[in-house]
């Protein structure tokens, strides 16, 4: 089956990714930058590094903008997955959403009107047990956005790792692991299916604890 993937640059769709490659014929990936990090829908941080990524993985990229509400934000996804049914004939599209309902039927909803399958990977797998699988790919992670205590601006820029894991796996009662409540975002700048790494060469910060966003200001493709 010919897919495009849902791709926001964060671990989750890049995990999708790479499980939809075990299974699917992967045409091309689909990107929507929103307006804001109050997007109801989309990851928000920088976006635009997708761009590099694509070229890392070797595949076409359609992208398109929306505003932070949902009408646009669902316009904006039938366009670009109409696009790609035109482009490159695909049949399904890949996500990775883990247990939002309100993502998971809405992207549903887009692809039951374009008449495509919607495969959902990670769907209602274990938070946790999907950041250790992530890390034991070999995946190198940087947090680029935190919004909500107890998670702090000195974490922006960090890595993922096994401790930090741990870490949410303790905090699991106030925090969501997978940070798909918005309460914190990724960039990916390795993974296996990546022919370069990405490295960041200039950013700012901005914000305070609880709430703040580390913007890239420039990036390039480096040998792994």
């Amino acid at each position: 089956m010919k897919v495009c993937v849902l791709y926001s640059g964060g671990k989750d769709s890049n995990l999708a990714l790479l499980k939809a490659y075990e299974v699917f014929d992967v045409e091309c990936l689909v990107t929507i930058s929103p307006q804001s990090e109050e997007s109801c829908l989309f990851h928000y941080p920088n976006t635009e590094l997708v761009k590099l990524q694509a070229k890392s993985l070797g595949l076409p990229l359609i992208a398109d903008t929306c505003l932070d509400d949902e009408n646009s934000s669902l316009d904006a996804l039938y366009r670009v997955l109409e696009k790609a049914k035109e482009l490159y004939e695909i049949e399904g599209v890949v996500t990775g959403a883990i247990r939002s309902t309100y993502q998971a039927t809405r992207f549903q909803r887009v692809c039951d009107d374009l008449k495509l399958w919607c495969f959902n990977p990670l769907w209602l797998r274990d938070e946790i047990s999907i950041l250790n699988e992530i890390l034991d790919y070999g995946f190198e992670i940087i947090f680029t956005r935190v919004a909500g205590y107890p998670l702090k601006k000195s974490m922006l820029g960090k890595r993922l790792t096994k401790d930090t894991v741990q870490l949410f796996s303790r905090m699991r009662e106030i925090l969501n692991p997978s940070g798909e409540g918005g309460e914190y975002e990724t960039l990916v700048l390795d993974m296996p299916l990546f022919t370069k790494k990405l490295k960041i060469v200039e950013y700012d910060i901005v914000g305070e604890d609880y709430d703040a966003t580390l913007i890239v200001k420039r990036a390039e493709l480096v040998e792994k």
